[in-house]
């Protein structure tokens, strides 16, 4: 049996969250619980419960919703490209969407993504530029916005990384800095602004995670 346990931090406010994993074969049966689970002593809140078979599907159920979540992936080859082709379904937000990505090699990949309640669909090409593959650039056009969105990510050794996104329709400009670490946990660090009329705002907020993991 794997146990996982995680600690999360926001900016003012903490929250933890445990999930507990273990393997039947070719299913992987996790249950995971919030700090809402037991601030007021053991209840269902936050508690979830998920079925998984890596490559094939995964069935999560919110307990305290009584909510169900589907997905199934699957793969096909087209014109000796393997298509990966994702299907979700969640019952409480009557939402249906099916995501779908090819890589032409290892350095260029592109997805779309459509939701079948709304119409919304996103494509996105993802570059990976380097030997090493440490610098990631992202853009995306939302056809249902006719807008852009942004992203350069640049990876460094010993597990730290910085993002930049932009985003066209709400003019956001974002810079994260994570670091993800075995020894020392992994945070992010995120800073938001504004950018409209010459006007910027901006705001910060840092995350904390540690991960502690066991196997029985």
């Amino acid at each position: 049996m794997k146990a996982t346990v995680k600690g999360r931090y926001e900016v003012d406010k903490s929250s933890a969250t445990a999930t507990f994993a273990v393997n039947a074969g070719d299913l992987k049966l996790k249950a995971s619980m919030t700090d809402a689970t037991f601030v007021q002593g053991p209840s269902l809140n936050g508690l979830a419960l998920s079925l998984e078979k890596p490559g094939s599907f995964i069935i999560d159920y919110n307990v305290p919703k009584k909510d169900v979540r589907f997905q199934f992936m699957n793969s096909a080859r087209v014109l000796d490209k393997t298509v990966n082709l994702t299907y979700t379904h969640a019952r409480g937000d009557n939402r249906v969407g099916i995501d779908g990505s090819v890589a032409f090699d290892p350095a260029n990949k592109v997805s779309v993504s459509y939701a079948l309640d709304s119409g919304n669909c996103k494509v996105k090409y993802v570059y990976t530029h380097g030997v090493l593959r440490r610098t990631v650039l992202e853009p995306c056009y939302d056809v249902s916005k006719n807008s852009w969105d942004f992203a350069v990510t640049r990876k460094f050794e010993g597990g730290d990384s910085l993002k930049a996104t932009y985003q066209t329709s709400s003019k956001h400009l974002g810079l994260e800095w994570n670091r993800e670490s075995k020894f020392n946990g992994s945070f992010k660090h995120c800073l938001i602004c504004l950018c409209e009329d010459m006007y910027l705002s901006s705001g910060e907020e840092s995350v904390y995670e540690i991960r502690i993991n066991t196997v029985v």
